[in-house]
């Protein structure tokens, strides 16, 4: 039985005629022989050459399915895996394992929708001059303020309790750029908060109100494609 980190495990990857391995709970399955995995990428989503125990326990199926095939070494894992986690929270994620994985991507739908909107509907004021559309521009990102703080905190958690808190490039792009989401709609909400005439009849504070919530699209658009490439990784070919 041969004894993988992180790093060597992840040469067996199922790409290029290499073989496929997982990790659960420690534990290495070498699943090369299956057709779910034959491109070394299962449903899309879960690549080889990973620790997927997160995933596993929140798969349709059980892990007795790994029973199937040959077990070829441990997994030695470094910080959280090791037992370091603070026992309350270790006793709450073995109760509800969904904890896990679960909770960021649920909350991080609620600031995309609410720091997307504000934009649309103060178009819709701009072109049809209705009070109520610029009063749900100001509403929305107020509320899109107010998830981005959770979101971000289980983002925090999802990258240490899944990924060891490893430097990701994915992750540092999703970091940077949640920073810039969160200035940026402070910015617009505290102009808008103290200026409210200004950005209903001032024509430089209009545009620049403006241009402070169109920028949270393209800003929010890069955070979610790179939290979804960690979710759904890209098959490269």
């Amino acid at each position: 039985m041969k004894e993988f980190d992180l790093e060597s495990l992840s040469q067996f990857n199922g790409k290029e005629g290499q073989y496929c391995y997982i990790a659960y709970k420690g534990r290495v399955f070498d699943v090369s022989t299956s057709k779910l995995w034959n491109t070394g990428l299962h449903m899309k989503r879960h690549p080889g050459g990973r620790d997927l125990t997160a995933d596993i326990e929140a798969a349709p199926h059980g892990p007795e399915m790994l029973d199937r095939y040959p077990e070829v070494g441990t997994l030695k894992m470094k910080g959280v895996a090791e037992g370091t986690l603070p026992k309350p929270l270790e006793a709450l994620l073995e109760r509800f394992p969904f904890l896990r994985r679960h909770p960021h991507p649920m909350l991080v739908h609620f600031p995309i929708a609410f720091t997307v909107s504000p934009a649309l509907f103060y178009l819709f004021y701009l072109a049809t001059d209705v009070n109520a559309f610029e009063t749900t521009a100001f509403y929305c990102l107020g509320a899109g303020i107010s998830f981005s703080a959770p979101a971000i905190m289980t983002g925090f958690l999802t990258w240490w309790l899944n990924y060891q808190a490893r430097p990701l490039r994915p992750v540092r792009i999703k970091i940077l750029f949640s920073a810039l989401l969160v200035v940026i709609s402070l910015a617009a909400f505290l102009l808008r908060l103290f200026l409210p005439t200004a950005v209903t009849y001032l024509a430089g504070a209009r545009i620049l109100y403006l241009l402070l919530l169109l920028a949270l699209i393209p800003i929010v658009s890069v955070i979610g494609w790179y939290g979804a490439s960690l979710t759904f990784p890209l098959e490269r070919k």
